[in-house]
């Protein structure tokens, strides 16, 4: 079969290319075409545009770019028509897919959709769109079936991918030795996400509390998307390192971590380290999404416990100040650190042991057939 997979993110570009491999497995006739990113890629599709090129954050930047975002849905669908696949795999970025999910549905284009469009924390009125145009919807989140119930529409619970992904990682011998860092200081970590916007937008608030903290070493986890001489600008303390690629090995080291909301506050979970979430947008941005957001958190950890487990440092709450205090809380109030690690476990035994890509490629693979 001919399948067309959609990624509009580095962490769907990580979890599109586990599906693909599975999609390969229970299907070895299986023609792969997309937009993605390099690990896509490898795991054996033709990628047609890289996801770097669309990672707009924010209401204000879509709409500043607005031109090129239409450019590239009319190259998607073009590309679409041409290829005629059997079926098209949108991977979460719902901006982008839901538009081509209405087009390729249109041409009798068979549609999955495989993490779900976070409509359940703001406009919860598309699930109806979704209904008339996903054939078969695969969520990541304990919480979404019962969502997409309350709509009468059925999907399949497949698990999490960052819960397989850490649960298969196995850490670096000498993590320490290889990246130059101190072995006699305990390290924080600082995820500050993998866009530009974030990085510009959180970085330098992020480490400037390393004074507070000169028994520490901060640690960077850093993305070769950008190269090292854009990192070096933030590098401005020789308590400071930053490593590339390095992420999981880097949480499965460090005794705390200040992380940008998004997919590394449930992967910092799941390695068990204490963190403090944080983000800032655009003011406009953020204006806009206070109205329309419908969910009482940011963070998945706290979504997924559905209470709060780990401190959100907010907009204007994301300040140096309150960074040092929430910081302090996770690395000396030992009341604070052991109910942190009770939500933890919280969020483990909700998301549940599954292998999630396999599953997600068995059940298309069935659907496909049938």
């Amino acid at each position: 079969m001919k399948y067309y997979i959609i990624a509009g993110e580095r962490s769907g570009d990580l979890h599109a290319s586990n599906l693909i491999r599975q999609l390969r497995e229970k299907d070895p006739e299986a023609q792969i075409r997309g937009w993605g990113g390099d690990m896509m890629q490898e795991a054996g599709m033709d990628l047609v545009r890289h996801y770097q090129e669309m990672a707009f954050m924010g209401f204000a930047e879509v709409v500043k770019n607005i031109g090129k975002v239409l450019g590239f849905l009319r190259e998607c669908k073009k590309d679409i028509k041409s290829y005629q696949p059997d079926v098209v795999i949108l991977v979460d970025y719902a901006g982008f897919n839901m538009r081509i999910a209405k087009f390729a549905k249109a041409r009798g284009i068979k549609v999955f959709y495989y993490i779900s469009p976070k409509i359940w924390a703001w406009n919860q009125g598309r699930v109806h769109k979704i209904k008339k145009v996903v054939d078969r919807m695969f969520v990541i989140m304990p919480f979404e079936e019962d969502f997409y119930a309350r709509f009468d529409y059925k999907v399949d619970y497949v698990g999490n991918p960052v819960y397989d992904s850490v649960t298969d990682f196995v850490r670096t011998p000498d993590f320490r030795t290889r990246n130059k860092l101190y072995n006699n200081k305990p390290i924080i970590a600082i995820l500050p996400g993998s866009r530009k916007q974030e990085i510009e937008g959180m970085l330098d608030v992020m480490l400037s509390v390393l004074p507070s903290f000169r028994d520490y070493q901060f640690v960077v986890a850093g993305v070769t998307n950008f190269s090292k001489e854009y990192y070096e600008q933030y590098n401005k303390d020789p308590n400071i390192k930053i490593i590339y690629d390095q992420t999981y090995d880097l949480l499965a080291h460090a005794q705390a971590a200040l992380v940008t909301s998004g997919t590394a506050t449930l992967e910092t979970a799941l390695f068990g380290v204490p963190q403090v979430v944080c983000y800032k947008t655009s003011a406009i941005s953020y204006s806009i999404a206070k109205m329309v957001i419908k969910v009482p958190y940011i963070s998945l950890v706290n979504l997924i416990a559905d209470k709060p487990v780990v401190t959100e440092l907010i907009q204007d709450d994301f300040t140096p100040k309150k960074i040092v205090a929430e910081l302090k809380n996770v690395l000396f109030d030992k009341h604070f650190i052991k109910k942190q690690g009770d939500g933890y476990a919280l969020v483990r035994r909700k998301i549940g042991d599954f292998r999630t890509a396999e599953r997600a490629a068995e059940l298309m693979v069935q659907y496909l057939e049938a």
